[in-house]
């Protein structure tokens, strides 16, 4: 076996020099699995391989003579710690996106490769729009390099049972059938595993945070589905569960099943699925229409069981959320704790509930400067006491087998009383909080146009974040669910009863604090008497107090102040109980009226 790569800078000179014997000007490493997942297994690290970067968004483009990495707002300040300046550039990925990058310094007419199962047909398209001669690859350069690669993973694939799923497979395959029979399709690609977890009640852990079982699919439009997924995930009474509609195969059967559709109408994803996929169907004579993965959309609208279990699984998270930021209030000024271990009792009130099943995503534990990396994540090397009299943020989630949880707080730790500066800074984003959670709007109103709610009181005072508002939350699936999202780069997708999104602006002043604060919603129909159309609203799921020491009452409407109340009200009376007597006496002062 090949001895491992131990530098970034050799990593770097080894891929160059496979680059140029295979005649390629660069390379581009896409921070994506074959899934183009948001959470990779290890073996999918290969961004990280290459140049340190372990943040969930961002790329790689390699020429001979330089190199660059580039991520979003979210994890700018991260980048810059985690890659070395010598070997990489940093870039704003929509600011000074890679094909530009590329277009700018790359050799004029010489190829630039590419691995055809990390990207989908939209992304490859921003590079030949640009100019670019894309290659694509037969095998990947950097595996070839990666001597001492982590091995996939195998866990197995369980079923997620009807009390928790609300509708059986069957039902969910009779739908996405009749929405290709409709469409004239004759098959579907599904790559998300996801969406093959929705579909056919599946869970598994193969990847970080997402209970998964990675696999492929192929659907019918009869419902019929064939499953690429590891024999050995495959247990006989998961099989046996699955049903006869559902046939299972090796992964290695994949290509063969996609050129036995020779003549076939096939949607193909092309934002979601690689563009492997629909080169091999083309080249097997299949017709390859364009369109969305089929169950996104019935995905993200989560059924009357699954909501219920969203409610059930946010009431118990409320109360280890509750008993932490209790603990935060003793732990907070004495100076004690650091970032790491405030995350690790945060954890550690988790485990202690019922039906727990891991995060929903690495805890963002961030003190006074910290806190303004929006996806700041605590290392042995970065962390730090979290100290009296700064401001504290908290971001983290929970697995339930009836829901999926994501909220965030920021906290003054005292003794002392906050600065004016941050108390305003803070009241305007609660304010934009507010905002959002009590906006009623018309059926069919897509995200985008509900983010600017959130920002007025910030662009008042010239402020504003670098990120989105909300994202779609999975029903015991990923922490971060398309299609829909509060974003000013949203698709244009129109926000529907049962989909539920986070509520999360915030402010982040490099250097000093960040401040965010997310609840969960609920999309659910507004009771407005009178009313010309359907309109729609949003239920609040989280239920855990704001730090009375960050608002400024004088800066809030009469009416954000009774919004306020209620939702305090509310937590108190249904957390409270399931408080120690000092950890509810400390939620009843949280919770007193402003």
């Amino acid at each position: 076996m090949t001895a491992p790569i131990r530098s970034r800078a050799d990593r770097l000179a080894a891929l160059r020099a496979r680059l140029a014997a295979a005649g390629l000007a660069g390379f581009i490493v896409p921070r994506a699995d074959e899934h183009l997942g948001e959470y990779v297994p290890a073996a999918a690290e290969r961004l990280a391989w290459l140049t340190g970067f372990t943040g969930s968004a961002g790329m790689a483009a390699v020429l001979a003579d330089r190199a660059a990495v580039f991520t979003d707002g979210r994890y700018a300040l991260q980048l810059e710690a985690e890659t070395d300046a010598a070997l990489w550039e940093r870039a704003h990925i929509t600011e000074a996106p890679p094909p530009a990058w590329l277009a700018r310094h790359a050799p004029k007419g010489e190829a630039i490769g590419y691995d055809p199962r990390l990207i989908g047909a939209d992304g490859l398209a921003r590079f030949t729009e640009a100019g670019l001669e894309m290659r694509p690859l037969a095998a990947n350069p950097i595996d070839a390099l990666w001597a001492d690669r982590p091995a996939p993973p195998a866990a197995p694939a369980v079923a997620h049972p009807l009390r928790f799923a609300g509708r059986d497979s069957a039902a969910k395959r009779a739908e996405i059938a009749a929405q290709l029979s409709a469409a004239g399709q004759d098959a579907a690609v599904i790559t998300d595993p996801a969406s093959i977890a929705w579909l056919l009640n599946l869970r598994g852990a193969d990847v970080p945070f997402v209970p998964v079982a990675l696999g492929f699919a192929l659907i019918d439009a009869a419902g019929r589905v064939r499953l690429y997924m590891d024999p050995a995930k495959l247990s006989a009474e998961t099989r046996a569960f699955l049903g006869n509609e559902v046939a299972t195969e090796p992964p290695s059967a994949l290509e063969g099943g996609l050129r036995g559709m020779r003549g076939l109408r096939v949607r193909v994803d092309p934002q979601g699925s690689p563009v492997w996929f629909a080169a091999i169907l083309r080249e097997a004579g299949a017709m390859v229409v364009a369109g969305p993965d089929p169950c996104l959309l019935p995905k993200a609208l989560k059924n009357e069981t699954e909501q219920a279990g969203a409610r059930a699984a946010h009431g118990r998270d409320a109360a280890a959320l509750c008993r932490f930021l209790h603990w935060l209030s003793v732990a907070g000024p004495s100076g004690t704790e650091t970032e790491a271990s405030a995350a690790a009792r945060l954890l550690s009130f988790r485990a202690a509930l019922a039906d727990f099943r891991g995060e929903s995503f690495p805890a963002i534990s961030g003190a006074g400067e910290h806190g303004a990396v929006i996806h700041y994540r605590v290392t042995p090397e970065t962390d730090r006491r979290i100290g009296a009299n700064e401001a504290y943020l908290i971001d983290s989630g929970a697995q339930f087998p009836d829901g999926t949880t994501d909220v965030t707080r920021t906290v003054w730790t005292g003794p002392g009383p906050a600065p004016a500066r941050l108390r305003d800074h803070a009241t305007r984003v609660l304010k934009g909080h507010i905002a959002v959670a009590t906006l009623v709007f018309p059926a069919g109103t897509g995200g985008a146009l509900l983010d600017s709610f959130a920002r007025r009181a910030l662009w008042q005072a010239g402020l504003d974040y670098d990120h989105g508002t909300g994202h779609g939350v999975g029903s015991y699936l990923s922490v971060h669910e398309g299609p829909a999202g509060l974003s000013r780069l949203a698709r244009p997708v129109p926000l529907a009863a049962g989909m539920i999104l986070s509520n999360e602006p915030g402010l982040y002043l490099p250097g000093a604090y960040g401040i965010r604060l997310e609840n969960l919603l609920l999309v659910r129909p507004a009771d407005l008497p009178g009313a010309s159309r359907k309109f729609l609203a949003f239920e609040t799921l989280t239920l855990a107090p704001f730090d009375r020491a960050l608002i400024e009452p004088g800066l809030l409407e009469p009416s954000e102040r009774a919004w306020v109340d209620a939702y305090h009200a509310r937590v108190l009376a249904e957390v409270g109980s399931a408080l120690d007597p000092a950890a509810r006496a400390w939620l009843a002062g949280a919770c007193a009226p402003l």
